[in-house]
């Protein structure tokens, strides 16, 4: 309502007696006409009361539990060689001090590590926000926990979030499709997952994060991006229609099918009522009933795109068995014996869980029940379907296992509620057994045009007693029409192969396709633009920095192809095979790791483009020149001085600057096994080398971060928060390093403590999962 209509209706009510409207904005305080949610709902406690998932006797429990603030959940991230590190300074240093702390006559509990997640890399406590601010000791805390958060060596993340991606068991091989990812911390456990070997810059395993909300992708791409990885590659489609991909194999082009597929579908939520605490306002049975269909098509469609031996994960932050159980029945049944609902009991020890249940009944919103699809009026059958109801045949049912699939219950372990399942397939759905018949030039590119990625049609929910149609090849054939002679791979490839390839793509330019419905819904995206071995952009570069030959140069590329090149990227050569050959049918928001910036000033030294720090790990093993050792003095001296002499660095590191001409280096220290108390992971710096001082261009994250490792106390001087200074600290010249010198950062309000690392007796076991 605008102005004028609320004046026009306040005078009104003056004219008629009546009271003014108490949300006058004018007269009411902040918040006010908004009453505190109630956290009951009586419809909710009814459903579930009668449907019995909770064991008899903890319903009061539950419900106690479900009202109850959700304690933070805190993940050192394993895809980097600092969660060792990290771990021990929260271990030794900042939970130690946080144990015998009160705050207002309140003792503080010190975070516990989850029992159930591998290495002690994730741990959860009860501190809020406010509470962290009261202390100084706790706002430090807090003050770390932010700064390692935004580097990307720490996410915040709900505990039952993390179960599905430790469920997938990926391998650095693993070819991986995250359906749902927005907002992405189950990506990012997936990448971290694909990088476990610190020595393999670019594993043969590749993610694909999609989501269908454009404005949703971006916060995908800022999650991804703090992992700094050359193989996660965000697309932009519909998961119920997500398009197939065609790669180029040894034998031709054939469709790309996944080892792994998260399927974390979009649900009810009444899992999250912890902390989503409007759906206690919102809640109602319609809400599972309207997304059952939904849940059902994107499953199927991950389903398809598997490989067989391939592992699917479904899950959902709903505790309704119609977006649960329900579903994984639909999928066993179809399947016709092509899928396993497999048994992850024994995957996560010292997890506590409820097994799936095998009957259940449907609800509406009005109360009333029903027990069979048979019971159902004929009103109803839009709302409610036959796949929602559990199997009749009770040895159907039997053979289904759904006791297989687990339920977290909030009051067991403290969390939020959560449904996973595990599904693994061992034979090509039924459906895709009979592959479509060859067809000419027309019928293929009317075909394509109808799954065109850019223009994604809903795909209606097909009757249980039918093969999905349309949630099949996509080519708009039933299954008991496809002729058994061809295969999926020979046939997409057939149709494909029937269309003239883009100019784009021969140009080695991969783009969003060009759309109608993709230029006026989202943002429009810069091309990506593979470079060829011959660019001229390569030469000085080579020649700068010594690449060794096994360089790859193909899987370079930049974001324009006209004018001067800005930026140049990395991504992994599978990746650069998805996007070559599927730039027509799909709509990438985000892929590579930025590894040079162009800097004008570099060309009177050789060479434009300097080192990125972002891809710095990524780069480091194909590069031969430009690189000095350093100390973990020296690490201080370039991280704490904006350009100090060459003359402040160790000797051994003088000598090596001083033989080197002014540009773009790489700082590397190396840790010591011999000395324990020095950070024992390696550390590489992007820099400078000028005609009489040094320069590290790293961004003021992971400058607070290296710090920490080296023994460097920095936190934020309470006098010195403003947002002037807030603002001066996200200017591209600070976050490159600009603006790092000890008088600046004092004006800022920052404070350097230098400080020896903690002499203490590293007892606890080193890490044995991911680390790089």
């Amino acid at each position: 309502m605008g102005k004028r209509n609320r004046d026009k209706q306040r005078k009104q009510q003056q004219r008629d007696g009546k009271p003014a409207d108490d949300r006058d904005r004018n007269n009411a305080g902040w918040g006010a006409g908004y009453s505190e949610i109630i956290k009951e709902n009586k419809l909710f406690e009814q459903y579930y009361k009668e449907l019995k998932i909770v064991p008899d006797g903890e319903f009061e429990e539950f419900m106690d539990a479900m009202r109850e603030p959700l304690p933070a959940t805190i993940r050192i991230t394993g895809y980097k060689s600092h969660a060792k590190e990290i771990l021990h300074t929260l271990k030794e240093k900042y939970f130690k001090d946080i144990q015998d702390l009160e705050v207002d006559g309140q003792k503080i509990e010190a975070p516990q590590p989850l029992s159930w997640y591998p290495d002690e890399l994730a741990w959860h406590t009860n501190l809020s926000r406010k509470i962290l601010r009261k202390s100084p000791l706790l706002e430090k805390f807090h003050q770390f926990l932010v700064s390692e958060t935004e580097s990307g060596n720490i996410s915040r993340q709900e505990a039952v979030s993390m179960l599905p991606p430790l469920l997938l068991k990926i391998e650095p091989h693993h070819k991986i499709l995250d359906m749902c990812a927005a907002p992405g911390s189950k990506t990012s456990q997936l990448i971290e997952m694909l990088h476990s070997d610190m020595d393999v810059a670019f594993p043969e395993g590749f993610v694909i994060a999609n989501d269908s909300d454009n404005k949703r992708c971006y916060l995908l791409v800022h999650q991804a991006k703090r992992l700094n990885s050359p193989c996660i590659m965000v697309v932009n489609h519909d998961a119920s229609c997500m398009p197939r991909f065609q790669v180029d194999g040894d034998g031709g082009r054939e469709t790309l099918f996944y080892d792994r597929i998260l399927c974390d579908v979009p649900c009810s939520g009444d899992g999250t009522m912890r902390k989503n605490i409007d759906v206690w306002k919102k809640w109602t049975t319609s809400n599972s009933l309207h997304l059952h269909g939904l849940q059902v098509r994107i499953a199927v469609r991950g389903l398809e795109q598997l490989a067989v031996g391939g592992r699917m994960v479904y899950s959902t932050c709903s505790l309704n068995p119609i977006e649960d159980e329900a579903v994984i029945a639909t999928l066993l049944e179809r399947s016709e014996g092509a899928l396993e609902l497999a048994d992850a009991s024994a995957d996560l020890p010292g997890l506590k869980y409820m097994a799936g249940v095998t009957s259940w009944k449907v609800m509406t919103k009005e109360g009333q029940w029903y027990q069979d699809w048979s019971e159902v009026p004929a009103n109803r059958h839009t709302q409610i379907r036959p796949t929602m109801f559990p199997p009749t045949d009770p040895d159907k049912l039997k053979d289904m296992h759904l006791e297989r699939c687990m339920r977290v219950l909030p009051h067991h372990q403290n969390t939020g509620g959560f449904f996973v399942a595990v599904l693994l397939k061992k034979s090509p759905m039924p459906w895709n057994r009979r592959h479509p018949r060859t067809r000419n030039k027309t019928q293929a590119s009317s075909a394509e045009a109808e799954v065109a990625p850019g223009v994604d049609q809903p795909i209606a929910d097909s009757p249980p007693s039918e093969a999905p149609e349309a949630e099949g090849e996509g080519d708009g054939e039933t299954p008991s029409e496809l002729p058994s002679s061809e295969t999926p791979a020979t046939a997409a490839a057939a149709a494909t192969d029937t269309q003239q390839e883009p100019t784009a793509k021969k140009d080695g330019v991969c783009c969003p396709p060009p759309s109608k419905k993709m230029k006026l819904f989202g943002f429009k995206e810069d091309p990506f633009v593979f470079l060829t071995e011959d660019d001229p952009v390569f030469p000085p570069i080579q020649a700068f920095y010594d690449l060794s030959p096994d360089f790859p140069k193909l899987n370079v590329l930049t974001r324009t192809h006209e004018g001067k090149k800005r930026h140049l990227y990395m991504v992994s050569k599978e990746l650069r095979n998805v996007l070559i050959n599927n730039s027509e049918r799909m709509k990438v928001i985000n892929t590579g790791v930025k590894v040079w910036s162009r800097n004008n000033d570099g060309e009177q030294f050789g060479c434009a483009f300097r080192l990125a720090q972002e891809g710095i790990y990524t780069l480091f093993p194909y590069i031969r020149a430009r690189r000095i050792t350093i100390s973990v003095e020296d690490v201080k001296v370039l991280l704490t001085e904006e350009n100090p002499f060459l003359s402040k660095l160790s000797s051994s590191a003088h000598e090596q600057a001083k033989k080197l001409q002014m540009g773009s280096i790489v700082l590397r220290y190396q840790p010591d096994p011999n000395n324990p108390d020095l950070p024992q992971c390696p550390i590489e710096l992007c820099g400078w080398r000028g005609k009489t001082s040094i320069r590290a261009f790293v961004p003021r994250n992971e400058r607070l971060h290296y710090l920490r490792l080296v023994g460097v106390e920095v936190f934020l001087n309470k006098q010195g928060r403003s947002r002037g200074d807030d603002a001066a600290a996200t200017t591209p010249e600070a976050q490159e390093g600009n603006a790092t010198d000890g008088d600046a950062k004092s004006q800022e309000g920052h404070l350097w403590r230098i400080s020896r690392r903690p002499q203490v007796e590293r007892t606890d076991p080193a890490p044995t999962g991911p680390n790089l």
